[in-house]
């Protein structure tokens, strides 16, 4: 066999993903995942920050494809800014079904995003993380984005506070809210909504004069993790930026081996009504 013919054997390679498939079973979802890529996000306060995401990355495969092309999420992940915004989301959502021929695509991106906070008495400035992701998906060149903050947070219990002579259980908790937005919205804004309706914000760095002040005003403003979801709810429905939110709310709690949890979802594009049922706490 001469060189030519070496080079031209060499040259074709089978397309094993692109083959035909004959189980007739479609695969839902079919990708990568925990890929991590470094991203700038933009900051209300300095413009932008750099951090590294966590990215899962799907597409539909009909029953009749073997598999799917997955060096294309790669390239499609590298090709893009850094710079990562809602609109360039849904660019790379859109490319990513086109690229891979898939009717539906989903993308979950996940990163710590960092604020720096003045403890409330000394001033001390510090970094608080908050766990951030933006969820895509995309169906017939439709698009939705969800945004995703989990914001932790101290609970304590108006229970405890008012059957004990001494003190009351506190923790600390998470409360996550997800949104879909018809306009931009800045992540410390949801951050903001969170901590303002909390028992008591979280901190870095305390000095005394600080605990003094955030171990009374826990103890001055006790809320079930139930008031803490529909409070964020409250405020969630006043802004006109938000269309569609899910609120949950979990306290790890500090006299039980398990976690009190409570949600609260709407979607403000949809009338609701509601009923007259009413239910007592036990």
């Amino acid at each position: 066999m001469g060189a030519t013919e070496i080079q031209k054997k060499t040259n074709v390679i089978d397309d094993v993903q692109g083959s035909e498939d004959t189980r007739r079973i479609p695969i839902d979802k079919v990708g990568i995942k925990d890929i991590r890529h470094p991203i700038r996000v933009r900051d209300r306060s300095s413009g932008e920050q750099s951090t590294i995401a966590s990215f899962n990355m799907y597409v539909d495969l009909p029953h009749n494809f073997k598999g799917t092309h997955m060096s294309r999420f790669i390239e499609i992940l590298n090709k893009h800014e850094r710079e990562i915004s809602v609109k360039s989301f849904k660019d790379m959502l859109k490319e990513m079904n086109q690229r891979l021929d898939a009717e539906s695509g989903h993308i979950e991106m996940s990163f710590p995003y960092f604020v720096t906070k003045e403890a409330p008495v000394s001033k001390v400035k510090s970094l608080m993380d908050y766990n951030v992701a933006l969820i895509g998906k995309v169906f017939n060149d439709k698009t939705t984005t969800n945004i995703k903050v989990t914001v932790p947070v101290t609970s304590l219990c108006p229970c405890s506070k008012k059957i004990s002579d001494f003190g009351a259980h506190n923790q600390r908790s998470h409360v996550t809210v997800t949104v879909r937005t018809q306009e931009f919205i800045w992540i410390e804004d949801i951050i903001d909504i969170v901590e303002k309706q909390a028992t008591c914000e979280l901190y870095s760095i305390l000095k005394r004069p600080d605990e003094k002040y955030v171990t009374e005003r826990a103890y001055n403003n006790p809320k079930f993790v139930e008031d803490m979801v529909r409070d964020v709810a409250v405020e969630l429905n006043k802004d006109d930026r938000i269309t569609a939110y899910v609120v949950e709310a979990e306290n790890f709690e500090s006299i039980h081996n398990h976690s009190a949890y409570a949600l609260v979802q709407k979607d403000k594009t949809k009338k609701i009504i509601t009923t007259g049922d009413t239910g007592k706490r036990n």
